[in-house]
This record gives structure tokens, sequence and C-alpha cells, in this order.
């Protein structure tokens, strides 16, 4: 399991309450969809993210996955190493009675060779309950190698091409949060190996478009390849409500705003949260260029430096830096 307080910080961040009372989601509403790239399947603009289920109690976390579920919220978020296990475990749980064929399911493995990769995979398998999972996604592709070590012979891309011939997935994806320069360079190692990712996962917020940009420097190379862009950290971890730059409603909508991105996750760890977030995926309309404008003016300052987004610049939220173990052995 990960260091309490580093994996706390890293995911547990508090996401900040939109104002209650008149966002309320009408019984019969629906969470508005988007095509997942060139994959054919269409997804929930706002997904649910995974490692906050793991905090509230079980019964609560399992609450929020059927809710979501019945108004059309398909796209559910987990990873291999979340709260060492129970994320997965609750979701597995929340997908029983009939609600897994509701589901668009990811999880992330860490694994960095083809054993560990393996190894994780079947371990996630059975915490979900389920025989395969929709998307699986390389997590946290952060250091300068992490491509070459995926695509090495032996490597995690082996792994996860036996699984997609055995049925175990149906698309394979990678995530990362440190720098969009290594984001390119696992694109371009994809493309020598003649592979290409069905989905990409990076942090989409109004102090991204500032400094290290994914949306400006990875983004358009993954419409290029019809790769679909999974949005992550809309409220950089809680920080960027920390820091005051914006409001947790302005920053969710900036990023669900932001052309080419197929669903925005979000964490939710209270029914109160999630709430907020469903009625933002079934109402939802883009910001006005003039609205985005201005709020981007408004952030520029708060993004010096990667000051608010601490993920692109310490160590803190890298899971897999703190238990390098991860990357080779599927013991938690």
């Amino acid at each position: 399991m990960a260091a309490k307080g580093a994996r706390k910080q890293a995911g547990g961040a508090p996401q900040g309450d939109l104002p209650t009372g008149k966002y309320r989601t009408p019984p019969d509403a629906r969470a508005q969809m988007r095509e997942l790239g060139r994959t054919g399947v269409r997804v929930s603009i706002v997904g649910i993210g995974g490692y906050h289920l793991g905090l509230p109690g079980e019964q609560e976390s399992i609450r929020i996955v059927r809710r979501a579920l019945d108004h059309g919220m398909n796209f559910l978020d987990n990873c291999w190493d979340y709260n060492g296990g129970r994320s997965e475990e609750r979701m597995g749980n929340a997908l029983r009675d009939g609600y897994r064929k509701k589901a668009f399911l990811m999880t992330k493995l860490d694994g960095r060779t083809a054993r560990s990769a393996r190894e994780q995979l079947e371990q996630s398998l059975k915490r979900l309950q389920t025989e395969m999972i929709d998307l699986v996604q390389i997590h946290e592709v952060i250091r300068d190698d992490d491509p070459e070590r995926c695509f090495a012979p032996g490597g995690t891309i082996e792994a996860l091409l036996e699984a997609r011939k055995a049925g175990k997935l149906r698309f394979i994806g990678f995530t990362g949060h440190k720098d969009p320069r290594i984001h390119r360079h696992m694109l371009e190692t994809a493309r020598k190996n003649s592979f290409r990712f069905d989905t990409v996962q990076m942090p989409i917020n109004v102090l991204d478009v500032h400094y290290r940009s994914f949306e400006k420097e990875v983004l358009p190379l993954a419409q290029q390849e019809g790769t679909a862009v999974l949005g992550m950290k809309p409220l950089g971890s809680g920080l960027i409500l920390e820091s005051g730059a914006a409001s947790a409603l302005d920053c969710l909508r900036y990023a669900m705003s932001v052309p080419g991105v197929s669903v925005t996750i979000t964490g939710c760890d209270k029914e109160g949260v999630f709430e907020q977030a469903l009625w933002l995926a079934t109402t939802f309309k883009p910001m006005a260029q003039e609205e985005k404008e201005k709020l981007l003016a408004q952030t520029a300052r708060y993004a010096e430096g990667g000051k608010w987004e601490k993920f692109k610049t310490t160590q803190a939220f890298d899971g897999t830096e703190q238990h390098k173990q991860w990357l080779t052995s599927a013991n938690l």
C-alpha cells in the first residue's frame, strides 16, 4: 500500500463542493455522451474517479457508482494500486446485480514488465469481478525511459496485447501527469513500434494551459491519431481550489469545454460532491469563448512555475516513484 500521507495528498485532496440547492438532477435525466476517439464507443462526458471511492464508507461508494450508472454516467476510472486495491474491490461490488453491463470500465496497471502487468491485471479482474475490462491503461508514464521499458521485449505492451487477444480487455491506453514531453515520447515510441493507443489520459485544467501544457502539446497529437483524450485533475487534485484561482464549477466547466476531450474524470469522495458532478454531466453547456478567455486571464498568475500543479513539479503525487516495486511486482 502507498505511504499514507503521500497517497492521500496525491489522490485524496478535497474536491470542493459546488454550491448546493439548485444542483439537483431529475430522475429521468441522462448524462451527455461523446465519442471515445476511434473506438466506436460512446462514453459520458464526466467520469467517476476511482481513487476517491476508497475514501468514504463502502455503501456510500456503491451508491455513488450505481446512481451514476442509472443516469448514464458510464465511464468508471480505477487503478490497481488505489487504496491498496480497496477502490477496485468496492467498484466490483457496485457492479454486481446487473450494473456491469451499464458501465464502461477502466483500470490502470503500474507494471513495466510483462510478468508484473499480467499479475496486476489478474488481480484487477478478480477485484472488479469481471472477465473483461473495457480499457486498461499503463499508469504514470512519468519517466524519460518509461516508453522504452513499456515497448521492450518482455515489457508491459507485450502483456496487454496478449490479454486483448485473450478477451480480457478491449482497449489500451496510458496516463501521466508529469510533463507533456514524456507523453509525446510515448506516442512517438508507439508509432515506431507500429502501435496506436486507443486512449491517453492527461491533466486538463485552467492552470495546465499556462504551464507545461498537455492541452497545447499533447491533445492535438492525440487527435491526429484518433486517440481519445481523457482529461484528469480538473481541480488540480484540489490544489486549484486551495489557491483561490477559480471555483470548482468554473474548473469543471472549463475542462469539459476543451475541444477534443472525450471525458473529464473527477473524484467524488461523498455523495454531495457526486450529485453536483452528475448535475453538470446532464446539464452541461460549453463555455463561451469570451468566458473562457476571461477565466484564463484570471488564472494565469497562479500557474507560474507550476506552483499549484505540484504533480508536475514534485514527486508527492508519484505513487510509482515512491513505490518502485510496483513496476516489477504485483505485491502491494
